[in-house]
């Protein structure tokens, strides 16, 4: 009999446990890295905003605060405007430069109160069908009663020409009326070249 011989079986190579471990380690910083990068990133891009583009809740309610008041002051007061007297509300600047004061807003006077001459024009209406009588006093910081009589032909002729350039639609109102009264103060006081009249007082005021 032959004989025998004995075969060693191979055995298998040792794995290396080290390379999977040096694997996962590094995958984790990188993961680790990349979070602190995100939180960084997002944390400089709030105090950013922050700081240079967040507007204050403080510095926006006084804005908001003086609109309202600038628009109260533009509307004028509603009782005024429907009694016919008082605040004529901001009027732009009349024919001349003449300033136009709302009434209501000026300080009383000691009761220095003038009449005027009446007046009766012809409004402008198609056909010039309408006219109007009106008769007015004036309430002034000061004795103008000589320079009401001094300047009287002028002080007619810019109340004719005031009113000849109204229509019946811009007097029927009440708006139109206070209006009227702040205009015509306007035109009184660019004569007088001072702030003397400080309100007008219809006392005659028929539309015929």
């Amino acid at each position: 009999m032959p004989p025998k011989t004995s075969v060693k079986e191979a055995q298998p190579l040792p794995v290396a446990q080290g390379e999977p471990k040096k694997k996962s380690k590094v995958k984790r910083i990188v993961i680790i890295l990349a979070i602190l990068l995100i939180t960084l990133g997002g944390a400089g891009v709030g105090g950013y905003w922050w700081l240079y583009l967040r507007k204050p809740a403080d510095a926006q309610a006084p804005a908001a605060a003086g609109s309202a008041q600038d628009a109260a002051k533009v509307a004028g007061d509603p009782a005024d405007k429907a009694s016919g007297s008082g605040s004529a509300g901001a009027v732009p600047a009349g024919a001349g430069g003449a300033l136009i004061e709302p009434q209501g807003d000026l300080p009383r006077s000691a009761g220095m109160v003038l009449p005027l001459p009446p007046v009766t024009v012809n409004l402008a209406d198609p056909g010039g069908r309408r006219y109007l009588k009106l008769a007015m006093e004036v309430e002034v910081n000061s004795d103008v009663s000589k320079d009401i009589k001094a300047q009287a032909p002028r002080i007619r002729d810019a109340v004719i020409m005031l009113l000849a350039g109204k229509s019946y639609n811009d007097i029927a109102t009440p708006d139109g009326k206070v209006m009227l009264k702040a205009e015509m103060a306007a035109r009184l006081n660019q004569i007088f070249g001072a702030q003397r009249v400080i309100r007008v007082y219809f006392t005659d005021f028929v539309v015929e």
